[in-house]
């Protein structure tokens, strides 16, 4: 257990500066886990650990860093309940890893894991400080995939609402205006005015059709089977594949680079990146591969079999371990699939263009050819 500074001597690049509760500009959010348990969210145990490393950096104690962070933050907020609790059961003897364990909801395995190890190096501030940056790393790729995947859905979203529009309010008044005309209309026309209708009388029930259907999906993804489905459709969606595959392959080597690094064994190490990769296809494939590993040391060979990882990948791991600096070949491995990750971004956001347009345009297109094939057509009868 760590206690003063003299026990961890290296420095390291300074995290997020300690705020008071009064004007952080920042505040310690809180959610409620099952029993009343507090949770923190991701971004507020990011900024804890961070103030955190500050705080032993500045020569504090374990126990007084976590009492003084029981200190800010709004009364009885998750920040505040939860360094409380951790204070309270370093004080009593209580190891650091072990009492994060008690909060499982708000400090993922990998966390207690490398605070573990951070207690039997000593160096607890290296350890939180490279906590922090895994976790900046981590939230920094995934924001990226976010955007690049949310930008189609928001466009095919105003195009769908486009048409809806176009079908429930423009064509029924061309319809009133065709129907005193009286003129025969054209196939076209004939089968919007249909559709028109029909979602006018039964829209609602379309709409509640999709929402129930929705609803049924997302539970049914959050199963073992459901979540292991959808992830391998991920895996296999044109454009969208490259970017969650390299997205989780650096993910996974920056994380098992950072495990490495601070003493936690491969198998411990790989059991962890199993809950903590993000697509289940990948999570079974590290399972596999953490059964075959029979000296806890090579895991090269082992990953190449399961045939989920790239041939390239498992190469430099194995030229890692054979020069015996895994760490710095999982350093290279993160890096050239996070720029992998990046180019893959910049594929889809440059052929999102044509394809969005064209998957509004056909629609569009056809509701507007009706309109003016009617117009056309009653135009000559009145000639």
């Amino acid at each position: 257990m760590v206690k003063t500074r003299s026990q961890v001597p290296a420095k390291r690049k300074k995290a997020a500066p300690a705020k008071s509760a009064g004007g952080s500009g920042f505040s310690w959010n809180m959610q409620i886990g099952g029993g009343g348990e507090p949770v923190m969210k991701r971004a507020d145990v990011l900024l804890f650990t961070g103030e955190l490393a500050d705080l032993l950096d500045a020569g504090m104690t374990l126990g007084q860093a976590l009492a003084c962070l029981a200190n800010q933050g709004e009364e009885e907020s998750a920040q505040r309940r939860i360094a409380k609790d951790l204070a309270e059961r370093i004080a009593n003897g209580e190891n650091f890893s072990d009492a994060v364990a008690r909060h499982p909801k708000t400090f993922p395995p990998l966390y207690g894991n490398m605070l573990r190890a951070g207690e039997a190096s000593g160096a607890m501030t290296e350890v939180l400080g490279r906590l922090v940056e895994h976790y900046e790393r981590n939230d920094a790729m995934t924001s990226k995939i976010k955007g690049a995947l949310a930008y189609p859905c928001i466009v095919l979203g105003f195009g769908v609402a486009a048409v809806v529009l176009m079908l429930t309010w423009i064509i029924p008044k061309f319809q009133k205006m065709f129907d005193a005309m009286g003129t025969k209309l054209p196939g076209p026309t004939l089968f919007l005015v249909g559709l028109s209708e029909f979602l006018i009388s039964y829209g609602w029930l379309v709409l509640v059709g999709l929402v129930a259907g929705a609803v049924l999906f997302l539970k049914w993804r959050k199963t073992p089977q459901g979540r292991l489905t959808t992830d391998g459709w991920l895996l296999r969606i044109p454009l969208v594949k490259g970017i969650v595959a390299t997205g989780a392959y650096s993910s996974l080597a920056f994380t098992l680079k950072t495990l490495l690094t601070n003493g936690v064994n491969v198998l411990n190490a790989l059991r962890i990146l199993e809950s903590t990769c993000g697509n289940a296809v990948i999570g079974e494939a590290l399972a596999t591969a953490r059964r075959r590993v029979t000296d806890g040391t090579s895991i090269s060979g082992p990953l190449a079999a399961s045939g989920a990882f790239p041939r390239m990948m498992t190469d430099m791991l194995a030229v890692g371990e054979q020069a015996g600096n895994l760490t710095s070949s999982l350093e290279h491995i993160g890096k050239r699939y996070q720029k992998d990750m990046d180019r893959n971004i910049s594929s889809l956001t440059n052929a999102l263009g044509p394809i969005l347009i064209g998957m509004i345009a056909v629609p569009v297109g056809f509701v507007i050819y009706a309109i003016v094939s009617a117009v056309f057509g009653v135009s000559n009868g009145l000639g």
